[in-house]
């Protein structure tokens, strides 16, 4: 029920959606969602703090924080979803 909450919010899912194919800093996430920046750094600390996505500094701009799937988190719950929406 708690994924489900999570990936109820339209911005959040489009950010998991995004995080899929690349990694992003909030900086291109924000101007991709066409969301203000505390808006999208607020969805990525809810996903970050569910444990669908992690951060890493950017090693080339270390004042940037790039953010990641994590996938075997990302993979349980889509696991788990698929198995409740065939039953």
């Amino acid at each position: 029920i708690e994924f489900l909450k999570i990936i109820n919010d339209l911005n959040r899912l489009k950010i998991l959606c995004l995080l899929r194919k690349n990694e992003f800093c909030v900086c291109e996430i924000w101007k991709i969602l066409n969301i203000p920046q505390n808006l999208a750094s607020h969805h990525l600390k809810v996903l970050k703090d569910f444990g669908l996505i992690n951060s890493k500094p950017d090693l080339k701009e270390r004042r940037k924080i790039i953010y990641y799937l994590q996938q075997k988190n990302f993979q349980k719950y889509a696991l788990l979803l698929n198995v409740f929406l065939t039953l």
